[in-house]
């Protein structure tokens, strides 16, 4: 029988990515890398070796591997992830980053996270900020039991989930920050039919043929819940970040912005109220 040394090898050879072989050996085992560098040499059962042989194959088919894990790290969090939920993922941290330059460090204030899914933004935002009462969005009641559990299971305490399509849920209320990771690819992408993004709730990805029916959305009504000097940030597209501050300027936001991610592309837009 197969060592986990080799059981590992066939897998990167299966897959072609030692980094999706490691995290699912990983997930049979319920072990932290560093236990897989000391026992390389251990032999295990046969139903670890038919449960890994399983999700290699389906991560050979294209799932995502955050889906079958149903595990995804984000910020300092370690987030459930279910195919309700879109996947988090790196580039949206910087969101987080943008957001927490405009909180207080100690002070209270209110934070709106809109289309919240697995409630990566607002449970990271809520996690470094303590002191706020972060509200969370989504149109799906799916996503946000995915985010209930997530804030459950890490103890915080200070974020509400609320069902409703971005705004909707929220009348009469005021925040000092509204952050969102809206659906921002064009419906008729090509990319959308290919990788991972295949299994993704098509919802949470496209919205509309320029990729802006929700950012337009988002930008023309969350004055009307913002404080005065206010800020209001979204994440969009690569190519978006010109279409992001024309919708803002006319929207009347001031000290309009767009910000680059680490591979020095447009990501996130914002204005103040």
């Amino acid at each position: 029988m197969p060592d986990l040394r080799a059981m590992l090898a066939a897998a990167v050879a299966r897959l072609g990515e030692r980094a999706d072989a490691e995290a699912l050996l990983l997930h049979v085992l319920q072990q932290p890398r560093s236990w897989l560098f000391a026992h390389a040499d251990d032999v295990p059962d046969m139903d670890v070796q038919t449960a890994y042989a399983a999700l290699v194959e389906r991560r050979a088919a294209g799932e995502p591997v955050a889906y079958i894990t149903g595990r995804r790290g984000f910020w300092s969090l370690e987030l459930e992830v279910t195919p309700a939920t879109l996947i988090p993922r790196p580039e949206t941290e910087l969101l987080v980053e943008l957001a927490l330059q405009r909180l207080p460090s100690v002070a209270a204030c209110n934070v709106a996270d809109l289309g919240t899914g697995s409630g990566a933004v607002a449970l990271a935002i809520a996690r470094e900020r303590p002191r706020a009462r972060v509200v969370a969005t989504d149109a799906s009641a799916a996503a946000l039991a995915v985010a209930q559990r997530n804030a459950q299971r890490l103890g915080l305490g200070n974020v509400a989930f609320v069902h409703g399509d971005w705004l909707a849920p929220l009348a009469g209320q005021h925040f000092d920050l509204i952050v969102s990771n809206p659906p921002y690819i064009e419906a008729a992408d090509p990319h959308l039919a290919q990788g991972d993004l295949r299994f993704e709730p098509p919802a949470a990805l496209a919205s509309g043929p320029d990729g802006l029916d929700a950012i337009r959305r988002i930008v023309r009504n969350a004055r009307t819940h913002l404080h005065p000097d206010a800020w209001l940030l979204f994440e969009h597209g690569w190519n978006q970040g010109l279409a992001a501050r024309v919708l803002l300027a006319e929207a009347g936001y001031a000290e309009v912005f767009t910000a680059q991610d680490l591979e020095s592309r447009d990501r996130v837009s914002g204005g103040r109220c």
